[in-house]
């Protein structure tokens, strides 16, 4: 489910599972997780298999839970963002084709988010009853403001490159996110991570984080016949 490659300074992790547009299961975070946290090069590249990002959770693993596990996954899935988000590695997003929900999310925890013309992104667990929690009710309002964050999250629809760029989803749009990761890489590697740590210092979301779990295993417990396909 996850491929790790090196070359040079760039460690790439893609998350292959292309017959599920790469949902990632309780196992699929955890080696994610992993991934990242072992690489050893000063730039992650993140990206997914077949021309998509990830379709972030598994519904047919999520329709399963009890209220206990369900907060466990989206500890889990916490965790993996957690785990981008702080790695030493600077970690660049490469996001081609669909990304949803905690595919978003985990895109908001790498620190430069760089999309193909064909790339599109969405919140559409509200569709289902649900919302992202894999610290997307904390990092999405961060990101885009709180207005964009709303209704990004609220109505689910589907923005395209040239939008998401438009509202700092992502920084670029271009054919090759790839080679961002790569001129990244070019630069001094304790300058990139000096610029990581200080731009990443004092933020602080545990509180935050547990509400949206609880509320999230809340939900699948409701929801889960409408989870199941």
């Amino acid at each position: 489910m996850i491929r790790t490659e090196v070359s040079g300074d760039v460690t790439t992790v893609t998350m292959d599972r292309p017959a599920r547009r790469n949902a990632l299961t309780r196992a699929g975070l955890d080696d994610l997780a992993a991934a990242v946290e072992a690489a050893e090069t000063p730039v992650v590249y993140l990206t997914g298999a077949d021309g998509a990002f990830s379709a972030g959770a598994d519904f047919d693993e999520v329709a399963q839970l009890d209220h206990d596990s369900a907060r466990q996954f989206a500890r889990q899935g916490q965790r993996a963002a957690r785990t981008i988000e702080t790695a030493e590695s600077v970690v660049v997003a490469g996001i081609d084709g669909p990304a949803r929900g905690g595919g978003v999310e985990l895109a908001l925890a790498c620190d430069l988010r760089v999309a193909t013309p064909d790339a599109t992104f969405a919140e559409t667990g509200v569709k289902l009853g649900l919302f992202g929690a894999w610290g997307g009710t904390v990092r999405l309002p961060r990101v885009l403001g709180e207005g964009e964050a709303m209704d990004l999250a609220l109505s689910g629809r589907v923005v395209d490159a040239a939008e998401a760029k438009q509202m700092g989803l992502v920084s670029r749009v271009v054919e090759d996110p790839g080679a961002v990761a790569q001129e990244v890489a070019a630069n001094e590697p304790d300058a990139l991570a000096a610029v990581k740590r200080r731009m990443r210092d004092g933020t602080d979301r545990v509180v935050q984080e547990a509400r949206e779990a609880e509320v999230f295993a809340d939900l699948v417990v409701e929801h889960a016949a409408d989870l199941r396909r």
